[in-house]
Protein backbone atom coordinates (compact mmCIF):
# COMPACT_ATOMS: atom_id res chain seq x y z
CA UNK A 1 0.00 0.00 0.00
CA UNK A 2 1.40 3.66 -1.24
CA UNK A 3 1.78 5.77 2.09
CA UNK A 4 0.12 9.23 1.66
CA UNK A 5 1.90 12.05 2.14
CA UNK A 6 0.19 15.40 4.31
CA UNK A 7 -0.79 17.37 1.12
CA UNK A 8 -2.48 14.15 -0.25
CA UNK A 9 -3.84 13.58 2.73
CA UNK A 10 -5.20 16.92 3.28
CA UNK A 11 -6.56 17.01 0.07
CA UNK A 12 -8.49 14.21 0.26
CA UNK A 13 -10.52 15.33 3.79
CA UNK A 14 -11.44 18.64 1.73
CA UNK A 15 -13.53 16.04 -0.12
CA UNK A 16 -15.10 14.32 2.06
CA UNK A 17 -18.68 15.44 3.54
CA UNK A 18 -19.00 15.94 7.24
CA UNK A 19 -20.73 12.68 7.32
CA UNK A 20 -17.66 11.15 6.56
CA UNK A 21 -14.88 13.01 8.24
CA UNK A 22 -16.44 11.84 11.34
CA UNK A 23 -16.87 8.30 10.34
CA UNK A 24 -12.70 8.73 9.82
CA UNK A 25 -12.38 10.08 13.17
CA UNK A 26 -14.30 7.60 14.81
CA UNK A 27 -12.43 4.64 12.94
CA UNK A 28 -9.17 6.74 14.17
CA UNK A 29 -10.23 6.40 17.59
CA UNK A 30 -10.82 2.93 17.05
CA UNK A 31 -7.99 1.76 15.36
CA UNK A 32 -5.10 3.42 17.29
CA UNK A 33 -7.06 4.34 20.73
CA UNK A 34 -6.79 7.96 20.85
CA UNK A 35 -9.40 10.86 20.29
CA UNK A 36 -8.02 13.46 17.49
CA UNK A 37 -10.21 15.83 19.47
CA UNK A 38 -8.48 15.21 22.48
CA UNK A 39 -5.15 15.67 20.87
CA UNK A 40 -6.09 18.90 19.74
CA UNK A 41 -6.59 19.81 22.77
CA UNK A 42 -3.76 19.36 24.29
CA UNK A 43 -1.74 21.24 21.57
CA UNK A 44 -4.01 23.99 22.28
CA UNK A 45 -2.13 25.11 25.74
CA UNK A 46 1.38 24.36 24.62
CA UNK A 47 0.47 26.72 21.60
CA UNK A 48 -0.78 29.49 23.94
CA UNK A 49 2.59 29.22 25.67
CA UNK A 50 4.14 30.34 23.02
CA UNK A 51 2.13 32.95 22.30
CA UNK A 52 1.73 34.17 26.00
CA UNK A 53 2.89 37.67 25.68
CA UNK A 54 0.54 38.38 22.80
CA UNK A 55 -3.02 39.74 23.26
CA UNK A 56 -4.79 37.42 21.66
CA UNK A 57 -6.42 34.36 23.15
CA UNK A 58 -7.73 30.93 22.47
CA UNK A 59 -11.30 30.00 24.26
CA UNK A 60 -11.28 26.13 25.05
CA UNK A 61 -14.75 24.40 26.42
CA UNK A 62 -13.51 21.95 29.15
CA UNK A 63 -16.69 20.91 29.85
CA UNK A 64 -19.73 21.49 29.02
CA UNK A 65 -21.70 21.48 32.48
CA UNK A 66 -25.43 20.02 32.86
CA UNK A 67 -27.12 22.47 30.40
CA UNK A 68 -26.01 21.14 27.32
CA UNK A 69 -28.52 22.04 24.78
CA UNK A 70 -27.66 25.94 25.76
CA UNK A 71 -23.95 25.24 25.25
CA UNK A 72 -24.79 23.87 22.23
CA UNK A 73 -26.85 26.65 20.86
CA UNK A 74 -24.45 29.34 21.99
CA UNK A 75 -21.74 26.93 20.41
CA UNK A 76 -23.58 27.54 17.06
CA UNK A 77 -23.94 30.94 17.25
CA UNK A 78 -20.21 31.55 18.06
CA UNK A 79 -18.43 29.24 15.76
CA UNK A 80 -21.14 29.40 12.84
CA UNK A 81 -20.63 25.20 12.88
CA UNK A 82 -23.85 23.21 12.02
CA UNK A 83 -25.40 20.95 14.59
CA UNK A 84 -23.80 17.60 14.87
CA UNK A 85 -20.23 19.80 14.66
CA UNK A 86 -21.53 22.03 17.60
CA UNK A 87 -22.83 19.38 19.38
CA UNK A 88 -19.34 16.84 18.84
CA UNK A 89 -17.84 20.17 20.62
CA UNK A 90 -19.59 20.14 23.59
CA UNK A 91 -19.45 16.66 24.38
CA UNK A 92 -15.37 16.15 23.37
CA UNK A 93 -14.57 19.51 24.63
CA UNK A 94 -11.94 21.80 22.49
CA UNK A 95 -11.16 25.31 21.17
CA UNK A 96 -14.11 26.79 20.55
CA UNK A 97 -12.42 29.98 18.81
CA UNK A 98 -8.77 30.61 18.86
CA UNK A 99 -6.18 33.62 18.26
CA UNK A 100 -9.31 36.16 19.14
CA UNK A 101 -8.80 39.59 20.81
CA UNK A 102 -8.88 39.25 25.10
CA UNK A 103 -11.77 41.21 25.29
CA UNK A 104 -13.76 39.21 22.81
CA UNK A 105 -12.47 35.96 24.32
CA UNK A 106 -13.80 37.13 27.61
CA UNK A 107 -17.13 37.73 26.35
CA UNK A 108 -17.26 34.60 24.92
CA UNK A 109 -15.93 32.81 28.09
CA UNK A 110 -18.64 35.09 30.26
CA UNK A 111 -21.38 33.57 27.99
CA UNK A 112 -20.21 29.88 28.18
CA UNK A 113 -19.94 30.21 31.63
CA UNK A 114 -23.49 32.08 32.41
CA UNK A 115 -25.25 28.64 30.38
CA UNK A 116 -22.84 26.25 33.24
CA UNK A 117 -20.28 25.26 30.62
CA UNK A 118 -16.56 25.31 31.97
CA UNK A 119 -14.10 27.58 29.68
CA UNK A 120 -10.76 28.83 29.97
CA UNK A 121 -8.71 31.14 28.21
CA UNK A 122 -5.16 29.91 26.62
Amino acid sequence: MAKLNKDDFISALKEMTILEVKELVDAMKEEFGVDPMAVAVAAAPAAAEEDAGSSTKTVVLKSAGGNKIAVIKIIKEITGLGLVDAKALADNGGNIKENIPADEAEAIKTQLTDAGAEVELA
